[in-house]
């Protein structure tokens, strides 16, 4: 099937007027405009089915987990048992103990940072980054790299926001320890060949953390088949609950790691002369966890599959390439990052604008976008530019918002004429 039969058919199964009503604040409006929303890279919207979930949970069984027998207790255990298998499911891991709950993918890298990294990591030591990475996935290796006397390497991005394939393989070494790699950049949308960058770290022997925070709504995760040694990513880009997130680890890493932090439900037994911890995945969830986030990111997961990942990648790929058209069409406007494969993210600047006041137009426009460096500030160095405004997407967008946030950006050029 070609890729524009594909679009065809996309369009006859993804009724995204009928999506549209799943999400409840879209009906918002802001200084009495229709809301816009395309600040998905940054958080998405919830619909319906996760806050039910979580109405539900507080209303009707709303109680800890593994520590009680009472009713209520054995409900929410067994709801986020029911969970963390859906997850398991969702990103093809070979087990319920491959995944650990984390706060999100900022804690996820923190958590592989302190305890595989600081048990691996030595003095001369290289730790192989991006120059695409967010902030969460530079500073833990900064700090890590600090304390063991070890480098942070970085393979820099070209014109267009692509990490060279080539670059990467030739910044590799013996002594790289660990790669921690982006699959898609929250700055630019650029989607890295992850594969094949996994591929090549593997010759080496080399274990590849990646940050998925930006992929994971907009194209089946299969962690297998990657091959991929920890994955990161958090539940509120998935249009799930914000404060919940997964943290992938092959078995074998994840037992060889120390906890992470110490309390209840990661320990088997404790006495004051000996600790002794608890199985996968319990080691790493110290203390009670979001169970409420556990649950509604379980409804988000369903939700997802209800509309079908394929649909939704092939739908937003062309509503990427309606605006990029669009935009591209615009005098006085540049898009930063035209790498040939990407994720629904459009980051530009406007001639004589800054971001900051791009944005504040085009917020009484009732359009919400980001403006900032984006926790990327070596991306906006590398560009020479203080910061950009980014447009990104989800598949509840519309090319009628698209068209208007086109005419936004024209009355921000008129102003600032």
């Amino acid at each position: 099937m070609s890729a524009a039969e594909v679009l065809r058919d996309t369009h006859a199964t993804l009724d995204v007027a009928r999506i549209r009503e799943d999400f409840p604040i879209l009906r918002e409006r802001v200084h009495g405009k229709p809301l816009v929303y395309l600040d998905n890279a940054a958080t998405s919207q919830k619909p319906h089915a996760v806050i039910d979930a979580l109405v539900d949970y507080y209303t009707h069984y709303n109680a800890n987990i593994h520590r009680a027998v009472h009713l209520l207790s054995t409900r929410a255990t067994a709801a986020c048992d029911t969970a963390r298998d859906k997850v398991r499911r969702f990103i093809n891991a070979a087990s319920t103990d491959e995944v650990i709950f984390v706060r999100g993918a900022t804690e996820g890298i923190n958590l592989v940072a302190q305890t595989h990294g600081r048990r691996n990591i030595g003095p001369g030591d290289e730790v192989l980054i991006s120059g695409l990475e967010h902030h969460s996935n530079i500073v833990p290796w900064q700090m890590l790299c600090d304390e063991k006397q070890a480098r942070l390497r970085v393979v820099s991005i070209d014109d267009r926001g692509v990490v060279p394939l080539n670059e990467f393989e030739e910044a590799l070494s013996e002594r790289t320890r660990l790669v921690a790699i982006s699959h898609v950049s929250n700055a630019l949308g650029t989607v890295n060949p992850l594969a094949d960058m996994i591929q090549m770290a593997h010759r080496w022997n080399v274990p590849v953390v990646v940050d998925g925070a930006q992929a994971i709504p907009h194209m089946r995760i299969d962690v297998r088949a990657l091959d991929a040694d920890f994955y990161a990513f958090s539940g509120h880009k998935l249009f799930g609950p914000t404060g919940i997130g997964v943290l992938y680890g092959k078995k074998a890493l994840l037992e060889a790691m120390p906890p992470y932090q110490g309390g209840g439900d990661m320990i088997r037994s404790v006495t004051f002369e000996k600790t002794t911890y608890n199985d996968l995945p319990y080691k790493f969830e110290a203390g009670t966890p979001d169970i409420a986030g556990i649950i509604g990111l379980g409804a988000a997961i369903d939700y997802v599959n209800d509309v079908g990942m394929e649909a939704i990648s092939a739908y937003e790929h062309e509503l990427l390439e309606y605006a990029t058209a669009a935009i591209s069409q615009l005098k006085g406007v540049r898009i930063i990052g035209t790498a040939p494969n990407k994720a629904s993210v459009i980051s530009f600047v406007v001639d004589n604008a800054h971001p900051h006041d791009v944005g504040t137009v085009l917020d009484r426009e009732g359009i919400a976008v980001r403006t900032g460096h984006h926790c990327a500030q070596p991306v906006m160095d590398r560009f020479e530019i203080a910061a950009t405004t980014r447009a990104s997407l989800a598949f509840y967008n519309t090319r009628e918002e698209i068209d208007a946030l086109i005419a936004g950006i024209r009355r921000v050029q008129e102003f600032f004429s």
